[in-house]
Order: C-alpha cells, then sequence, then structure tokens
C-alpha cells in the first residue's frame, strides 16, 4: 500500500468540508422536497398527526389549581415509596392454588422463535435493558415499624401476580402503592372464594366473602387483625396468613378517600362472589347473563375501582370516576379472555365458566363441556372457539374509547398492557385446538415487544389492528366450513377504529427508509436532487399526486 504524505493529506483536506456541506445542501433539499410532497404540513403532518378524536364526556383542560394538587400530592406520597426489583421473576416452587401447573402449557419451542421472530429477541433485551435502567434505587423513607411491612407487600405482589406487577410499579408514587393494596386485598378475597375448603360448609363461605371487607379492613387493633390460616397454596396461603401486614398498609399508607374506595369495591365483589357458592359450575355459567354478570363481580367491579382511583389522585379527570360502563368493559375483556385461555384448566377444577348457550349449540347433543376436550379437532370445538372469542370482541370499541381519555403516561401503560397482551392472546387462541388440551401462551418475545410498543395511542390501536387482521386473515384463509360471521362483524368494527393509527405508524416507519434511500440515490444519480425538488414543487400547488397510504 502506497505510503500517504503529509503533503497529499493537504491536498485532501480543503474537499472534505466542501462535500460535507453538499451532503448537508443535499440532505436539506430532501426534507424540503419530502415536506412538499406529502402534505401541506410536512413531516410533522406525517409523523405527528393527531388521532381521530372519540368524544369523552367530561372536562379535558388541567387548571394550574389542579397541577399543584397534583405535585403536593406527589410530593406527600414519596414517604411510601415501594421499594423497586422485588420477586416478580423469581421462581418458585411452592405449588399453585387450583389446577394451575397441573395442566399442559403450549408454547413455541425458543429456538423455533428467535428464527421466525428474530425482532422478538432484540424487544425483550431492550425490556431487560429498559427495566433495569428505570429501576429506582433511592432509599425509602417510610416509618421504621412499617418498613418490613411494605416490604412484604412489595414481594408478595410479584409472587401472587403473573402478570401485573410490572405494570403496577410503574405507576406514579402518588397511586401506586394504593393499588398494590388494592390488588393484595382482591387477591386474598379471590383465593378464599377459589378454595373450595376455605369454610367447613357453603353458608360459611359465603357470610366470610361477605364480611371479607368488614373483617380486613376495619379492624384497628393488634388483637383482632383479620388472616386465614390454611387456605389456598403456596404463596396466595402466605399472602392470607401474614394479612396483617397488607393491612398495617392499608391504615398508615394509603390515603382515606383510597381506603374507602377499596372497601367499597371489595365489600360489592365479596357479595357478588357469594352469589356463586353452591352453584354448579361443572358445566359452566346457565347463560350470557350470568356469564357477564360473574365476570363483572371479579373483574367489572376492579375496572370501576381504579378509575376511581385515578380521578381521586387528581393524575386524571374527576369524570373517570363515574365512567362505570367503560370501566366495566375493561375489567370483562381481559376476564373473558383468561376464561377462553383457561377453559382446560377450569374443567379439571370444576368452576367452569363458557355459557351453556353458547357451547351447547356446537356440542352435538352433549350435556358434558368436556366434549370439545375430547374432540378438540372437530369442527364443531372450532365454531364454539369461534363464538366465545367474538363475544370477548364485542367488549374491545368501549376499551379503546377508555384508552382514549387517559391523559398520565404511567396510568395509560398500566391500562394499556394487560389490554394489548390479551388480543395478542385471543389471536393466538383463534382457531386454535391446543385451547382444548391444554393453556395457550404467547411467546415472550412478542410480549416485551408489545409492552414497549403499547405506550401511545396510536401504539396500541396498530397493536389491536394487527392482531383482528391477523385473525381475520386466519379466517377467510381457513377451509374449515364454520361461521364466522359474528366473528368478522366484531373485527371489521376494530379495524374501522383502530386502521388510522395503524396508517398512521406504517407512514413513521416509512419515513426514515425514504429519506436514506434518497440521500444515497442522490449521491449516484446526477440532478436527482433538484428533479425531487421540482417534483415537489409541482405536488405541492398542483397537487396532492403522491400520498403515503
Amino acid at each position: 500500500m502506497a505510503k500517504v504524505t503529509g503533503r497529499s493529506r493537504r491536498r485532501s483536506s480543503p474537499a472534505q468540508p466542501v462535500t460535507g456541506m453538499v451532503m448537508l445542501l443535499k440532505a436539506a433539499l430532501l426534507v424540503v422536497a419530502a415536506s412538499l410532497i406529502f402534505g401541506q404540513h410536512g413531516i410533522v403532518q406525517a409523523l405527528d398527526r393527531p388521532s381521530p378524536s372519540i368524544h369523552m364526556p367530561g372536562p379535558t383542560h388541567v387548571t394550574k389549581t389542579t397541577k399543584r394538587r397534583r405535585s403536593s400530592q406527589l410530593e406527600k406520597s414519596t414517604l411510601f415509596n415501594i421499594p423497586p426489583g422485588g420477586n416478580q421473576n423469581q421462581q418458585t416452587a411452592v405449588p399453585k392454588q387450583g389446577a394451575y401447573g397441573k395442566i399442559k402449557i403450549h408454547k413455541e419451542p425458543l429456538l423455533l422463535s428467535l428464527i421466525l421472530h428474530p425482532d422478538e429477541f432484540l424487544y425483550a433485551i431492550l425490556l431487560i435493558a429498559k427495566n433495569k435502567l428505570q429501576r429506582n434505587n433511592t432509599p425509602q423513607v417510610v416509618p421504621p415499624e412499617l418498613q418490613d411491612d411494605l416490604t412484604f407487600c412489595n414481594e408478595i405482589l410479584g409472587k401472587v401476580s403473573r402478570s401485573f406487577a410490572t405494570v403496577i410499579r410503574q405507576l406514579p408514587e402518588s397511586l401506586r402503592i394504593d393499588v398494590v393494596i388494592f390488588y393484595l386485598v382482591l387477591r386474598g378475597l379471590d383465593t378464599i372464594e377459589d378454595e373450595p375448603t376455605a369454610t367447613k360448609n357453603n353458608k360459611d363461605k359465603m357470610q366470610l366473602l361477605k364480611s371479607f371487607a368488614q373483617k380486613a379492613l376495619s379492624s384497628t387493633s393488634k388483637q383482632d387483625r383479620f388472616h386465614v390460616e390454611g387456605v389456598g397454596h403456596g404463596d396466595e396461603r402466605r399472602l392470607l396468613e401474614q394479612f396483617p401486614r397488607v393491612q398495617a398498609i392499608y391504615r398508615h399508607c394509603v390515603l382515606p378517600h383510597s381506603q374507602q374506595i377499596i372497601a367499597d369495591i371489595t365489600q360489592r365483589m365479596g357479595a357478588g362472589m357469594a352469589e356463586t357458592v353452591g352453584k354448579d359450575l361443572t358445566q359452566g355459567t346457565t347463560n350470557e347473563l350470568q356469564y357477564n354478570q360473574y365476570c363483572h363481580y371479579v373483574a367489572g367491579l376492579v375496572g370501576e375501582g381504579l378509575s376511581r382511583l385515578f380521578a381521586a389522585s387528581q393524575l386524571e379527570e374527576s369524570y373517570f370516576a363515574s365512567e362505570l360502563y367503560l370501566s366495566d368493559e375493561m375489567g370483562l375483556f381481559l376476564q373473558k379472555t383468561n376464561i377462553i385461555r383457561d377453559y382446560l384448566e377450569d374443567y379439571v377444577e370444576g368452576r367452569t365458566f363458557w355459557p351453556q348457550t353458547i357451547w351447547m349449540k356446537h356440542a352435538n347433543q352433549s350435556q358434558d363441556l368436556g366434549y370439545f376436550m375430547q374432540n378438540h379437532n372437530s369442527d364443531n370445538a372450532k365454531r364454539c372457539l369461534h363464538d366465545m372469542i367474538a363475544n370477548a370482541l364485542e367488549h374491545v370499541p368501549a376499551c379503546l374509547t377508555y384508552l382514549r381519555g387517559l391523559q398520565c403516561p404511567s396510568i395509560f401503560r398500566f391500562c394499556a398492557i394487560p389490554q394489548v397482551m390479551a388480543m395478542a392472546t385471543l389471536a393466538k387462541c383463534y382457531d386454535n385446538a391446543n385451547v382444548f388440551t391444554g393453556v395457550v401462551k404467547i411467546r415472550k418475545g412478542l410480549s416485551a415487544k408489545l409492552i414497549l410498543k403499547a405506550n401511545t395511542l396510536d401504539g396500541v390501536y396498530a397493536i389491536f389492528y394487527q392482531q383482528a387482521k391477523w385473525m381475520e386473515q386466519k379466517a377467510l384463509k381457513s377451509k374449515s366450513v364454520v361461521e364466522k360471521e359474528a366473528l368478522l362483524d366484531a373485527i371489521d368494527i376494530i379495524c374501522a377504529i383502530t386502521e388510522p393509527a395503524y396508517r398512521r405508524q406504517q407512514r413513521a416507519k416509512l419515513w426514515p427508509m425514504l429519506f436514506v434511500s434518497a440521500v444515497v440515490a442522490c449521491q449516484f444519480v446526477p440532478g436527482l436532487t433538484l428533479v425531487l425538488l421540482a417534483m415537489a414543487l409541482v405536488n405541492y400547488y398542483l397537487g396532492p399526486f403522491l400520498t403515503v397510504p
């Protein structure tokens, strides 16, 4: 290789800034050209066009007084911060409640996932890195006598919650501890309801469920603090046995208005659960009305309680406290997704919730819900599954409307992530015979991808659109003679709502590729920059002729 002398270096150096200036000039011309081609408002319009407005009742402005109240509440809440990390990712060998762990879990092999979906591996790494960077390692400032109780609540949250621990921990500090206690209280109540041997007889169980809120949340002295021995399994049992720790945080760290909300929802949920005690659920609920009523008590009320907590924290508008219908729909969609996915687990446990008015139409005159387990590849099983999924998808438009009204980014993510997970789970369950032979789970890489993409309303809408379209394409390609009208109608409604956001997302992904391609092309094609600029001017004044779909 020839040696480069100092003279040759000095001769070539003046050309470098000229080349750089030419590159910058061409890039600027391309930006102007692209801005003129794709709209009157240029790139900002293409990348940051607002979502189509959906009417939400109540005020939408935030006054200075409201901001001051929020700020003061945030400062006050830092006294009761939750220790970071916890054990949400820690594997435990203790048995889970019910039939969980006894049923086969259908998961895609890791190696196959990496080959077919290499992007999800990157998303998983990004999510891990993001969680580590956002972890708060500052000392926790709480009264010394409550530190152990607070640590227990954070630890047990990660063990009894399979999906909500992470999203709860990213909530604002003024709201986080209230939601943690809300979840743990309801998890304790749910454990009692799910345990067949919680009491000696059904009458005692009904009484315990109805009085749970009063006993668990109203005790004041150490002598009468509520706890339950020998109910549940593993960490659920430990939660009930050490419930006084949850009670201590509830009494001393949860704000008074939040205490009232938690107590009210717990009381109503316990009363609703008591209505199912003693009923024969081995073959599901009687009809869709009973199905919806059960989902309302165990999930819809949770949505109502969370909306009231959001409004009480002043992080969301006050009308959320009375937004009962949309809050209920949010809970019903999540609960129905779980019921569809957990068909076999619930059947083995002897407490199923698929409505008889739906599944008996497809059971070939069988009176046993286990018919679909034995004939999981039949068209009848697929028809039944399609009807159940179509029933769940009916709640999606209301869920999207609810998300549209949220203002706090952390609360939005808290609400949106479970919803996109549920939609992806339904897409995975669609036309999937594995639902009747085990528990269908979405890939962990896909979960990471959904979590990272569910940061904006357009991102969430795009996910719903993609999952709905995936189900639609699979339905149209299927050669099975199965009625799909109800399912396709539900999908059409979802796509009509979410397609504009999906198109904006695609446009945003297309812009960098177009820009880089044009810059590279201009280096090899003389005069291309001027041609593009001329096309842009013609399009701007006489067009538009060129648009991004």
